[in-house]
């Protein structure tokens, strides 16, 4: 199957199951509320440009917006994991395999450790922005609130983060930077 088709119905899968499943669940606590959607964005290929992947992280974003009813508060966060993630993506991978590494972020691709550091930050900083986007229209304001808000949802959604590495795991395929 192609990189894109492949893409396409990732990014369908995301938003139905976001939308349809993980949206309907009963918060567990006034923290908890699992989020998934913006893993899409994180498994997204090692060879698109950035401005690719940001404008797919807002198209992204604006899809689950129109399911969620809220204008713009899942597109900025995924806009921004966007922007951050081939920062993140450069140090996190070792220097010397530049000639010979995976298609996209994985475990197998970047190994245990690395690839946690990569799906823990860039978690954290999208619960965080998310979190602050939704406290600011709701104007609940307190700071112990948000950052239990957004430590809680973080680590809900670490643990569905490491399912679905489990449940759907990607083929190893290479590809080579050699021209």
């Amino acid at each position: 199957m192609s990189s894109l088709v492949k893409n396409i119905i990732r990014f369908v899968l995301f938003i139905l199951v976001q939308a349809f499943v993980l949206d309907k669940v009963p918060q567990l606590h006034q923290y908890v509320k699992p989020w998934l959607y913006f893993l899409f964005v994180l498994w997204l290929p090692f060879n698109l440009s950035r401005i690719s992947i940001m404008i797919i992280a807002f198209m992204f974003g604006l899809c689950m917006d129109y399911f969620s009813g809220w204008p713009g508060l899942h597109a900025a966060p995924c806009v921004l994991i966007a922007y951050v993630r081939p920062f993140l993506l450069n140090v996190l991978l070792p220097q010397e395999k530049t000639e010979f590494s995976y298609a996209e972020p994985s475990i197998k691709s970047l190994g245990f450790a690395p690839y946690s550091v990569y799906v823990l930050i860039l978690t954290f900083l999208h619960h965080a922005y998310l979190v602050l986007l939704e406290a600011l229209s709701l104007q609940s304001g307190e700071f112990l609130y948000f950052i239990g808000k957004v430590t809680a949802a973080t680590a809900i959604s670490m643990l569905l983060i490491y399912l679905s590495e489990l449940l759907f795991q990607r083929k190893a395929r290479y590809r080579t930077n050699a021209a």
